[in-house]
This record gives structure tokens, C-alpha cells and sequence, in this order.
């Protein structure tokens, strides 16, 4: 597929500044003006009469949004619920989940480090064990993840949690030939999967996680502050919310495991109705249009990143293996090294002087960056971080 003239939306759809290169939609995705205006939307609904909106129209509504998102998704509505961001449910799953002296959570060394951390946290407070699988790069087949995954599994081992789509490296994980795995060695996988919705087709009814937890703000373009958590019936009488409240229906409709979630005291759940906006957005342009275009620019920043530093990709040259977003490493050397406990230079300087917004990341004290490409991103926006790293790589 070669890439069109200018990309398939116009950029005026997003309120963007006009004096900024965005290459990070993968960390922080902007909402499309109609999305926002849908939020919008909600929230004054929700002012101009609170009361009849709580008690009688909040449920309703948000029964529909999900059932919506459930459909992007191939899930059944009544096994989701909505929650801020992949981070909330992860804590969530993390709090519930049965662990006892000497059990092992397996995961591995491409896992976001919020996750890492909010692990540790449970493991130690219940004298249990994170166990991290390194998964070596670069990969050529499945058997490359999976194999040292497997591996790092013991009798001790409680639950596997990994990405659909890992945050440093941006590689797409066979998560489905991981869950099959392990549902034959009975032992249930929790999936990190924010960077999955959108730009790849998910069907959790062919996963079967015990968990899948997501963000709705990147790929997908849902308004901030919106995510999800899928949970397999087995486990939903075993999960606990993060804010205890009345914890029943406040329309007085039979008791569902969601309705610890949905009323979590006063709060304005106007992100959430909106996610069938965001959807629609994507799909009046076209899903596949919005993934095969990602994925033909990130594929053109990766060869051309690449050919300018002299290094490999960390998976091959496949939509099996990498979607709108990509990590290439940067070259080594004393000079560009960076700290790992604050943001790397050259993600400063680029911002600084370039007006570009992209992340460089420390992964195994080897410096990537990462590209992320949607629908606004054009090709001369590509050519113009060349000419930056370029720049910076002969300064350096």
C-alpha cells in the first residue's frame, strides 16, 4: 500500500495547535472536536438537571456506551465496565487478586513500569513474588516471546500479566497464542492492552483473558479520563472496586457486579457516553483506513530512522508485529546517554527546537524513540523529524 497524497482526515478535525508536530498520540491521543463536543454534550445534560439524570438517565446511557464499546471489541457488554484508565483497573485487579506467601506473578521486561510497580506493591504486601521474563530482541517468530514466557513459568506461578501492545518497544505481542497457552496450564492472564483498542482488531470472546484492562484516550481518541476492564465471569465476584459507595442500582434494576463501578459517589461520567462518538469518528472514516495508513507511516519513519542511525527494529518489517506505532533504537555512545530519571534531552531538545512532540525512552539502558502515526500525521511531518534527528545525531 503506498501512502496518499495527504492523509485520509484533515487535521482541522482535532483542535491541535497549529505550531506543534504531534508524534505521540501513542501517550496522550487529543480528542476530535466531535468527540469533545459529544462530551460536552453530556455534561451540560447532566447540568441542567442532576437529579433526573443520576437516577434515571446515567444507567441507561452508560449501558448503551458500553454496549457500543463492546461491539468494537467483540465482548459481551455485561462482562465490562467502564473505569478512568488502564491504570484504575489495573490497581483494581491487582487488589483483588487471591495471592498468598510464596505465589509468583510472572511478568516481562517490555511491561509499562506503572505496572511493574503496582505488582510489586501487592507481591510484597502479601510476601508473594514478581517474576520478570526477559523476552530477548530482536524477534522473528512467536515461539520468541512465547518460549522464554513459558519458561519463567512455575507451579507457584498465579497469573501471567502482559501488554496486547508493549509501551518502551511498541511490539505487538501474540497475546492470543499466549492466553490458548496458558489456559492449558490453568493459570489466568491479565492483559495491559491501552495501546491495543483501535489500532488492532481485538475479540476478547476469542482471547478469553481473566482480565483485559485499556485505555480509550489513545488510539481510539475517547476523551481523557476513559478506560475500561474487562472481566471473565469467573472472577467477577472476586473483584473489588477502588472506591467502596452504595455499591447497588440507582435505577433499582437488578444487581449487577458493575454497579460497584458505576456510581462511585458524584462524579460526571461525561467521558464515558462519549466513547460511542469516538468510535463512530473512526468508523466514518474507517478503521481499517485509520490502521493501514498508521501503520504504512510508521513503517516509512522506521526504514528511514533506520537508514539514518545504522540500527535495527526490534521486530521484523510486519503488521504481524508492529501497528501505527514504532520504537527504533538510537545509536550508542557515552554522549547519548540518558538519565534515567528524568526526561531524556533529546525529547526536550526536540520539543525546544523543533516544535515536535515525540518520546525518547530508556529501555535496558539502550536510548529508542518512538513514533506514533495517525490519521492527522502527514509524510512531511516524517521528513521534518529526520531533519531534526539528523540535526541532533551531528550535534551530538
Amino acid at each position: 500500500m503506498s501512502l496518499p497524497d495527504c492523509p485520509p482526515c484533515d487535521r482541522s478535525l482535532w483542535s491541535l495547535s497549529d505550531d506543534v508536530i504531534y508524534l505521540n498520540h501513542g501517550s496522550f491521543g487529543p480528542t476530535p472536536r466531535s468527540v469533545f463536543a459529544a462530551r460536552e454534550a453530556w455534561s451540560q445534560r447532566l447540568a441542567s438537571q442532576p437529579m433526573d439524570f443520576f437516577l434515571r438517565q446515567m444507567e441507561p446511557a452508560l449501558d448503551a456506551a458500553i454496549a457500543r464499546l463492546g461491539q468494537l471489541i467483540d465482548a459481551n457488554p455485561r462482562d465490562l465496565v467502564f473505569v478512568d484508565n488502564a491504570t484504575v483497573a489495573m490497581n483494581a485487579v491487582a487488589e483483588s487478586f487471591p495471592l498468598s506467601p510464596g505465589d509468583e506473578v510472572l511478568l516481562n521486561d517490555h511491561e509499562y513500569g506503572s505496572v511493574r510497580r503496582i505488582w510489586q506493591r501487592v507481591c510484597d504486601r502479601q510476601q508473594a513474588r514478581v517474576v520478570c521474563a526477559t523476552i530477548p530482541v530482536p524477534l522473528a517468530t512467536v515461539d520468541d516471546v512465547l518460549e522464554p514466557l513459558f519458561a519463567a513459568v512455575t507451579p507457584k506461578t498465579r497469573l501471567i500479566v502482559i501488554s496486547h501492545v508493549t509501551s518502551p518497544t511498541a511490539i505487538v505481542f501474540p497475546v492470543e497464542a499466549l492466553c490458548a497457552r496458558a489456559q492449558e496450564l490453568g493459570i489466568p492472564v491479565c492483559i495491559d492492552g491501552p495501546h491495543a483498542i483501535a489500532m488492532r482488531e481485538v475479540s476478547l470472546k476469542s482471547m478469553q483473558p481473566a482480565f483485559y484492562c485499556a485505555s480509550l484516550h489513545k488510539w481510539l481518541s475517547a476523551p481523557l479520563g476513559t478506560g475500561f476492564l474487562y472481566v471473565d465471569r469467573r472472577w467477577q465476584h472476586k473483584l473489588t472496586p477502588p472506591v467502596l459507595s452504595w455499591g447497588k442500582s440507582l435505577t433499582g434494576r437488578p444487581a449487577r457486579w458493575q454497579d460497584e463501578w458505576n456510581w462511585l459517589g458524584t462524579r460526571d461520567p461525561a467521558g464515558f457516553l462519549a466513547v460511542p462518538a469516538a468510535i463512530e469518528f473512526l468508523e466514518s472514516i474507517s478503521m481499517q483506513t485509520f490502521r493501514d495508513y498508521g501503520h504504512q507511516l510508521a513503517r516509512q519513519a522506521r526504514q528511514r530512522i533506520e537508514a539514518l542511525c545504522g540500527t535495527q527494529s526490534l521486530v521484523p518489517d510486519d503488521a504481524q508485529w508492529y501497528g501505527n506505532m514504532i520504537t527504533v533504537p538510537l545509536p550508542e555512545g557515552p554522549s547519548l546517554r540518558s538519565s534515567p530519571n528524568s526526561w531524556d534531552p533529546w525529547t526536550q531538545q526536540l520539543w525546544e527546537k523543533f516544535r515536535i512532540e515525540i518520546p525518547v525512552v530508556d529501555w535496558h539502558g539502550r536510548r529508542h524513540i518512538r513514533v506514533s502515526c495517525h490519521l492527522y500525521t502527514t509524510t512531511a511531518e516524517i521528513d521534518l523529524l529526520l531533519e531534526a534527528l539528523q540535526h541532533l545525531l551531528h550535534a551530538g
